[in-house]
């Protein structure tokens, strides 16, 4: 076991003799299986408080820029600031640059005014997958800021991770319980999606379409796109949509404004037989408690957050390498088994 700490200093830890301590290191043997554990431990305990004196007393300053609806941005926003005591010794401070939709040249302004100001270690990003938004995070890689993309990857660009879910088998999954429970019963499925440019969700509707076309060949999807997620907007296309279509059943939501969908439903007068959605917001916990929703696709978005945080530390030398992240955990949540701190 590799480690840059003097056997003096291992003993000590341990509370054991530097005699057995070495036989240990050098595996001679004639020691207690118990005892090897011990040294094997110290030299662990040793690890953690060194990255403890590394970060302690240091402030970090991270900028959490996101194109969302204001309820996705509500949730990131609690998310982070319930993470912060768990980050300690190190002080995360953050500043906040949310807005739910406009031109893509203001949210780039955003990014360069975040690097010519300095002070940023890092910046924790959702923005549309486009070729402007690359340039200007090539162009913070340039400078030297990290930048952890969240939920939506921009794969293309010179971001240090991205921390979220696999969009693609969170698709599949959707459709998946689309399929169990529409069973054999005639019925087209809406897909709604905020906009096609964010890759999260470009990516949760090929999963979802290519699974459903898999085991449900017959099944038509109506796809409605392009409102930001925001109610006013989402009610007005699916409007249309069920106008256009009578033979819609179910819904896949992929980018929100949920409440506006079941609006425009009940509108109508008509009714579904399935509503998947994503994330636990306040909008989808209410929909669930009410039954007006089958099911939420959701995952921790603490733990992402905790995660953007360590890889922006890890950047700056204070944390230790640990290697590449895994997808964060989907979770399929029901009316019956819904986290107790719901918002």
């Amino acid at each position: 076991m590799a480690h840059p700490y003097p056997i003096r200093e291992i003993a000590r830890q341990a509370g054991l003799s530097e005699a057995t301590v070495d036989r240990v290191l050098n595996n001679r043997g004639g020691v207690r299986e118990s005892t090897s554990r011990e040294v094997h431990q110290a030299i662990k305990d040793l690890d953690r408080q060194r990255t403890q004196v590394r970060i302690g007393g240091r402030t970090f300053l991270i900028d959490i820029v996101m194109q969302a609806p204001e309820r996705f941005s509500s949730a990131v926003r609690a998310a982070l600031e319930a993470e912060l005591p768990s980050l300690r010794p190190a002080v995360m401070r953050s500043r906040f640059h949310f807005r739910e939709t406009g031109p893509v040249e203001e949210l780039i302004a955003t990014l360069d005014r975040i690097a010519q100001r300095g002070g940023c270690q890092g910046i924790v990003l959702k923005a549309p997958d486009v070729p402007e938004v690359t340039a200007a995070v090539g162009r913070l890689a340039a400078f030297g800021l990290p930048v952890v993309t969240l939920v939506t990857d921009l794969p293309s660009s010179a971001r240090r991770a991205y921390v979220g879910i696999d969009n693609r088998a969170a698709g599949a999954t959707a459709a998946y319980l689309m399929g169990q429970w529409l069973g054999d019963r005639p019925g087209n499925v809406l897909t709604t999606i905020s906009r096609g440019s964010f890759r999260g969700e470009e990516e949760r509707e090929m999963g979802f379409r290519s699974a459903l076309r898999n085991a449900h060949p017959g099944r038509t999807l109506v796809e409605v796109t392009d409102s930001d997620g925001l109610d006013a907007t989402q009610r007005d296309l699916v409007l249309r949509a069920l106008r256009r279509d009578p033979d819609i059943r179910a819904v896949y939501s992929i980018g929100g404004g949920n409440t506006a969908t079941i609006q425009a439903f009940e509108e109508l007068g008509r009714g579904y037989e399935v509503f998947i959605a994503h994330d636990l917001d306040h909008d989808n916990t209410r929909l669930l408690r009410e039954r007006r929703l089958s099911a939420v696709l959701h995952h921790d978005l603490g733990q992402d957050m905790r995660r953007a945080c360590q890889v922006i530390m890890r950047a700056h030398g204070a944390l230790p390498d640990d290697g590449p992240s895994l997808p964060s955990p989907i979770q399929v949540v029901t009316p019956y088994n819904m986290p107790p701190d719901a918002a």
